[in-house]
């Protein structure tokens, strides 16, 4: 029988036990209501704010396109390492709201489920519950709205045998390379 108390320990890992206290503090802990798809096409894109026409979709060619996924990944990547922020997919870059359906999913349930497989794929599980989707009208439209916290530790973008770090800043996500990477996460080199 395991030892509960806090002098015998329980012969848990005590980083484990942090990080599920933490989560649980942060899961029960009360939301503040999210700012409106209206409120934020009128704000514009800025360091918390970023506009993607599509998830998946090359408008000019009408196909799937991987380049089209990461560039919504790398956004959701910086507002994890920065101070998080909210992507709205289905609006370009004017602010237009186009709506999702030239991405062609079923359903919103199916693209939903295509961002968190890509998530926990390219950028990793463990960022699973600081991405937050829904579906919003917005001018007529639906739009995705994926609210991100700041991450727990580093989000590295899976880029083939590359991991990339990219971070927010103004109303543009950059990567930074090695040497920046490794001043920003405060490590020495």
């Amino acid at each position: 029988m395991r030892n509960f108390s806090r002098s015998g320990g329980c012969g848990w890992d005590e980083s484990f036990v942090t990080a599920t206290r933490s989560y649980a503090v942060k899961t029960l802990a009360p939301k503040s209501k999210p700012i409106s798809v209206s409120e934020l096409l009128a704000a514009e894109e800025s360091d918390e704010v970023e506009f993607k026409s599509t998830l998946r979709t090359n408008l000019h060619t009408g196909q799937a396109d991987e380049k089209i996924a990461m560039s919504a990944l790398k956004t959701i990547g910086g507002f994890l390492n920065a101070q998080g922020g909210t992507l709205l997919i289905g609006v370009d870059d004017d602010g237009e709201v186009l709506g999702i359906a030239a991405d062609k999913f079923p359903n919103e349930d199916k693209m939903g489920l295509h961002l968190v497989n890509l998530i926990r794929d390219k950028v990793g599980e463990i960022f699973l519950p600081y991405v937050h989707p829904h579906f919003e009208d917005g001018d007529g439209q639906r739009v995705m709205v994926v609210r991100c916290e700041r991450g727990p530790k580093p989000a590295f973008l899976k880029d083939g045998p590359t991991h990339r770090f990219y971070v927010r800043g103004a109303n543009a996500t950059a990567e930074l390379y090695v040497v920046r990477t490794f001043r920003t996460v405060g490590l020495a080199i």
